[in-house]
């Protein structure tokens, strides 16, 4: 059997499921099409070129560097296609977004046919998509005299692929459609269940919504009945895109709402748009930019006031809203984008210029952020080249100063990184910049989409800029079944070679580590001053400053090592008092998000913005569990500031780390991990000779606000409740509902436990054997009376266990225990009353392999409680993901319920959960 008629069998399959056939990448498949389209007489020729001209992937792809070949031998006459003449051939790979197809054009217009060269370079003058390569031929050719070169230069130096695009229209006219009420989830547009598909556009677009048809169906029947008008996705009383930036669920919302980014490129839809009453979550608005969309903060529901002006309260204390207008499903607005106002036929409802600044314009005009950043590069490549001054096309970016006021940590670290501003100029918060990015992350359930972007944008090797950048495993660890086993493999593949250090080793010549991605960048992060991006909502380091980034903005920090965003606001957050012996430091992170929103009455201040938090005394294993957590309080990032002893802890912690790496042979040809451990080993040289101290805002820093949190209150362990029988239905699943242990009264009962994921760290499997040695002691057996299912977040902390004999402790109580050599192919459906040592990773926190059983009440460590993530609903009862400290689950699965404060007291009798405590050093830098 061919590989065409492989590839017809697999669409009659596809058929099946109604879905159309997949996109080609591969580059035999269509060299075979190619074959059968020179072939007159070929009875699969008439598919055969819908299949070339329709449906193969631009870009980098195998396939798109046969079709750009193909097209060249068109142009140049050396093959006849009566159907591809050769202006259809360039139109065509007008639409390729460079690598094989800018290399064809280049040829061309660098030719000695002056009009074949004529008519590439007119094409070439709208390609943003050029790397050193191609602009160094451009550069040679220009030096050597080439006039065709010049021009296309100088098009460049005006930025003519941006001006001549067509401008935005003036009026936008919208129906909405309410995708839910109340905060709205990052998987209800991309179900984490669905992570296997996510590379295949049209198959996951299937599972929005996961996978309610009601609503597909009724969304389809809005379309029809607006055909002139674009579907705006609503998350009316709430957030749209909390928990991560996914974007896998952008891509579904344009698949079904937006707009075709080209005819000739299948099920790559651009310009959604989305809003919410608290509008848009910052790292999915980030993500909605990359695709030229835009997200609205409708703030259709306002907090109600009486007559004194002060917020009027319900019977639990909770702010009461009113609704200022209604967005309910099927109402007609317009979007203004000269006056930046939202209409409902002539009455103006709100101003939206936050949704529409200058920057926002310009990737609506051009399709997406990539193209502007490109675009940006390349003018500023052929100005210098030209020796002329590059006229002001783009919006200058904003550049914010006040004079004598001093910078937060956020504020300093942009500052340094900064490329592109004025020159000497000090930017505070509000400014827009190019920065330069030192690590980067991907992750194994969005990095396959990350591999297509990078092929979209032409790039093919990581960018020098990087220092380091890693390729994680960890999402598919729990079960190596036939859909990981057939998506894993390529990716570590391609990111290899790449440039990436990859979980897995394409050769097969070390262990595989499926470690979770964001411990392993708090490992590689060597620098307090650094930027990390990463392709996951919960990449916050406790060193330097990290952003989760969907994973379109990851493919652009390693090809280009920057990233574009504004300078944000920062909330200072300081402890006093001190902690009971009893208490963990999971009760801290909680008890912060309680009492900055009664200090604050109800208002969420961290939302969108920076958490400096002034931790001082923990190390970056035990810090992390702050940091981690911020993206559950909507922050946009958070910041350690540490004691300059700590974070020399932290760096020698993290360069034995990377060593382990490196002897296992994880290190690639570039030495990138001796590289790191060698930049550490200079950051605690500047530290200790006082060179350059740990980092420190300035004392006359400005915060949008400071957040005390006081320890004393803190009197019992503190659980995040999903509150799932809400009458409020707005006010389930927000991680904002923080509640004492006793306020469950000894009695609810817990159907499973779960002590794993990126929120702890070797010190909580520590505290797990000690406390059933502490059971065991007390009660003279350890009998669990609901299963605990305990995951470690990295191979190291397993290693460290065994060498300390904690590990042996675990092992003696364990019903199961993970095999390498034997990884289970298939998720866990059921479990017994027993303790589970599964395999380093995500497990249940992740919702895409394993999961409890519906209807479940289920204690955890996680960071998710977002509906259906750990737990779905079953018929009779909904699903419950309570998230708590290592001690609370634990305890919660021997007695299998929430234990009371005495019988938890007893259980951590003797164990130092903590060593926080405020610290007593002045931590600014002046």
């Amino acid at each position: 059997m061919t590989t065409y008629q492989d590839y017809i069998k697999e669409i009659e399959e596809r058929k099946q499921a109604g879905l159309h056939p997949k996109p080609i990448d591969e580059s035999e498949l269509l060299s075979e099409i190619i074959t059968q389209i020179k072939d007159t007489n070929n009875e699969h020729r008439a598919d055969s070129l819908q299949f070339f001209i329709y449906n193969t992937l631009p870009g980098t792809t195998p396939a798109a560097k046969v079709k750009s070949d193909f097209l060249k031998e068109i142009i140049l006459g050396e093959s006849e296609v009566a159907e591809i003449t050769p202006d259809f051939a360039l139109e065509l790979l007008s639409h390729m977004k460079g690598g094989p197809s800018v290399k064809v054009l280049l040829d061309l217009a660098l030719g000695n046919d002056q009009a074949i060269a004529e008519k590439a370079a007119k094409v070439l003058k709208t390609q943003v998509f050029l790397y050193e390569a191609d602009t160094e031929r451009l550069e040679q050719a220009y030096k050597n005299g080439n006039t065709i070169a010049k021009g296309i230069l100088e098009s460049y130096a005006q930025a003519e692929f941006f001006t001549q695009l067509p401008d935005v229209p003036e009026k936008i006219e919208i129906v909405t459609f309410i995708a839910g009420t109340g905060d709205i989830s990052t998987d209800l547009l991309s179900p984490g269940a669905d992570a296997h598909s996510r590379s295949d556009r049209e198959l996951h677009g299937q599972c929005i919504f996961e996978h309610n048809k009601e609503m597909q169906e009724e969304l389809k029947a809005l379309k029809a009945e607006h055909p002139d008008k674009r579907v705006m996705l609503v998350a009316e009383k709430g957030t749209m895109g909390v928990g991560s930036s996914r974007m896998s669920g952008v891509n579904n919302v344009a698949l079904w709402t937006g707009i075709q980014a080209s005819p000739y490129v299948p099920f790559i839809n651009i310009a959604p748009i989305i809003g919410g009453t608290n509008g848009v979550a910052p790292i999915f608005l980030t993500t909605v930019g990359v695709t030229g969309g835009i997200g609205i903060d409708l703030k259709n529901w306002v907090k109600k006031k009486d007559a004194d002006g002060n917020t009027v309260v319900d019977a639990d204390g909770e702010p009461v809203l009113e609704q200022t207008y209604s967005v309910e499903t099927g109402t007609v607005l317009t979007i203004d984008t000269k006056t930046k106002k939202l209409y409902k036929g002539d009455e103006e409802l709100m101003d939206i210029s936050s949704a529409l600044t200058p920057q926002k314009m310009e990737f609506i005009k051009a399709g997406g952020s990539y193209a502007v950043v490109f675009g940006k590069k390349l003018q500023s490549f052929a100005a210098k080249t030209l020796n002329v001054e590059a006229p002001v096309v783009y919006a200058p970016s904003k550049e914010i100063s006040h004079e004598g006021q001093g910078l937060t940590a956020v504020e300093k670290i942009f500052n340094k990184n900064a490329v592109g501003n004025t020159p000497g100029k000090v930017l505070h918060a509000g400014s827009n910049t190019r920065v330069e990015v030192n690590i980067v992350g991907s992750q194994d359930t969005t990095g396959l989409m990350t591999s297509q972007e990078l092929e979209s944008m032409a790039a093919t090797v990581i960018s020098p800029i990087v220092d380091g950048a890693y390729q994680s495993g960890c999402h598919t660890a729990s079960v190596w079944d036939k859909k990981a086993q057939a998506n894993i493999p390529k990716l570590m593949k391609f990111m290899n070679e790449f440039g990436l250090i990859t979980a897995r080793d394409p050769k097969g010549k070390y262990h595989s580590m499926t470690d979770v991605i964001h411990k392993v960048l708090n490992d590689i992060t060597i620098d307090d001053w650094a930027i990390i991006i990463g392709g996951d909502s919960h990449t916050r380091m406790s060193k330097g400053v990290a952003f989760g980034a969907d994973s379109g903005t990851v493919a652009l920090a390693l090809a280009t090592g920057e990233a574009s965003m504004p300078i944000p606001e920062s909330v200072k957050v300081t402890f006093k008092g001190s902690m009971k012996s009893y208490m963990d430091f999971r009760d801290v992170v909680h008890a912060t998000q309680q009492q900055m929103l009664k200090q604050f009455g109800g208002e969420n201040v961290f939302q969108g913005r920076v958490i400096e938090v002034h931790i001082g005394t923990l190390t970056a294993d035990q810090a992390f569990t702050f940091t981690d957590w911020t993206a559950e309080m909507k922050a946009k990032a958070s910041i350690c500031i540490s004691e300059d002893e700590t974070l020399i802890e932290s760096l020698e912690i993290a360069k034995s780390r990377m060593e382990i790496m490196i002897q296992k042979g994880m290190d690639n040809e570039k030495q990138v991990l001796q590289g790191l451990i060698d930049k550490a080993n200079k950051r605690i040289a500047e530290i200790r000779s006082g060179e350059k101290p740990a980092l420190r805002p300035d004392s006359n820093a400005k915060y949008y606000a400071e957040v005390v949190v006081d320890l004393d209150e803190i009197g019992e362990p503190m659980i995040a409740d999903p509150d799932v029988n809400n009458d409020d239905v707005s006010k389930r699943y927000t991680h904002d509902t923080i509640r004492p242990l006793s306020y469950y009264g000894g009695q609810k009962k817990v159907d499973l436990g779960f002590v794993g994921s990126c929120m702890v760290h070797k010190g909580d499997m520590k505290i797990l054997a000690q406390m059933l040695k502490n059971i065991e002691s007390q009660t003279g057996n350890v009998t669990f009376q609901a299963p605990l299912v305990v995951a470690p977040p990295t191979y190291n902390i397993v290693d460290e266990l065994k060498a300390e004999g904690d590990w042996e402790v675990l092992q003696k109580y364990s019903g199961f225990e993970f095999d390498d050599n034997n990884p289970k192919a298939a998720a866990r459906t059921s479990y017994e009353n027993m303790l589970y040592l599964e395999r380093p990773g995500c497990n249940l926190c992740m919702g895409n392999q394993e999961k409890a059983a519906p209807g479940d009440t289920v204690m955890a460590t996680s960071t998710r409680l977002f509906q259906g993530r750990v737990v779905k609903d079953s018929e009779e009862k909904k699903g419950e993901s309570l998230l708590s400290s290592t001690p609370v689950v634990v305890l919660s699965t021997i007695l299998g319920r929430t234990p009371t404060i005495e019988e938890y007291e007893k259980a951590v009798e003797g164990i130092e959960l903590t060593k926080f405590k405020p610290s007593s050093k002045l931590l600014t830098a002046s």
